[in-house]
């Protein structure tokens, strides 16, 4: 697998986003095959691997993670979040998205954030997080006294380096100024660009990029057209209403045609395309199938022609995404 750096951290240019491995993501799955997923993951070289004290519930995501590890843990770049898996008994501040739900119970209080941290490490079975995100700010809290408290954690030797997740350009500026700041985490792909103020932003500062979701939750795989099961979260998510998700197939169907053009998938060629963005972005998709998981893999090698990409952002300029965003 080709490596990129994030600031100073180096990591497989794909990696894996652990999420989908949890129940209630993609609808129910068992241990067994999680364990199976991430097992191709780490034989296929995506040892940079992602996940989140809020993924399942009690930590179940982590500790899917943690077993996965055990006697390779010096092979993965490990990274976790902290922030939505609030302590029985503690406040928590409402942070607006564009699901169903409209909203995010958030609570990053410096206090709390060793805790968090402690009990992640438990989960994962490590003695320390390479890679330690705020999964989102919270609009209670200066987001400068947060990464205060990560740096300490840093100090004491629990994490490695410092990440944000879902923030502005205006807050990573703030937090990068208290503690320098490895990677930032958010959503990038076909599906939904980048804020450009938050590219340029971690360009001048030289923190790297971690697209989450660089499949659309699945959509530019060109596969989904329609949900099954009351538990895949994506019911609370409007682009994928029955309604919008038949318009917006329509609208990539250009997208999907350029892909058979070039041989290969769709989702090999939304994840080399963001690739090409930049050089100090890597990808986290999440599939639970060892043989998408090659296939997601195998895109970290491909190289686009200038005139391939230039083709590519013509088809993608046209498109007009219908549902609104998560964020």
């Amino acid at each position: 697998m080709k490596t990129r750096r994030l600031a100073n951290l180096q990591v497989p240019a794909i990696g894996y986003g652990a999420m989908v491995l949890s129940p209630g993501i993609y609808g129910d799955i068992d241990d067994t095959r999680a364990a199976a997923a991430l097992k191709a993951a780490l034989d296929g070289g995506a040892t940079h691997v992602d996940t989140s004290d809020a993924y399942g519930a009690d930590g179940h995501n982590e500790r899917l993670v943690g077993q996965a590890i055990k006697g390779r843990r010096d092979e993965v770049v490990l990274a976790t979040k902290f922030g939505l898996a609030i302590p029985e008994g503690e406040p928590s501040r409402p942070y607006p998205v564009g699901y169903a739900f409209r909203e995010l119970r958030v609570n990053a209080e410096p206090r709390l954030v060793r805790r968090y941290a402690e009990r992640s490490l438990r989960n994962l079975g490590t003695d320390v997080i390479d890679l330690y995100y705020l999964h989102y700010p919270d609009p209670g809290v200066p987001i400068e006294d947060t990464v205060g408290a990560m740096a300490d954690l840093v100090r004491d030797g629990l994490v490695r380096h410092v990440g944000l997740s879902n923030v502005t350009a205006a807050q990573l500026r703030a937090a990068h100024a208290v503690h320098p700041v490895t990677a930032v985490q958010n959503e990038w792909s076909m599906w939904r660009p980048i804020a450009p103020d938050l590219l340029a932003a971690a360009r001048e500062l030289g923190v790297g990029l971690v697209a989450w979701s660089p499949l659309g939750n699945g959509f530019l795989t060109g596969t989904v057209e329609t949900l099954s099961g009351e538990d895949d979260f994506r019911h609370n998510a409007p682009r994928f209403s029955a309604e919008n998700l038949a318009a917006n197939n329509d609208r990539y169907a250009p997208v999907r045609a350029l892909a058979a053009q070039l041989a290969i998938t769709p989702a090999q060629l939304a994840l080399a395309w963001l690739l090409h963005q930049d050089e100090h972005v890597v990808a986290i998709p999440g599939s639970r199938t060892p043989s998408h998981i090659e296939e997601n893999l195998s895109a970290a090698d491909l190289t686009l022609h200038p005139d391939t990409l230039a083709r590519v952002d013509e088809a993608l300029s046209r498109i007009e995404v219908t549902g609104g965003t998560l964020l």
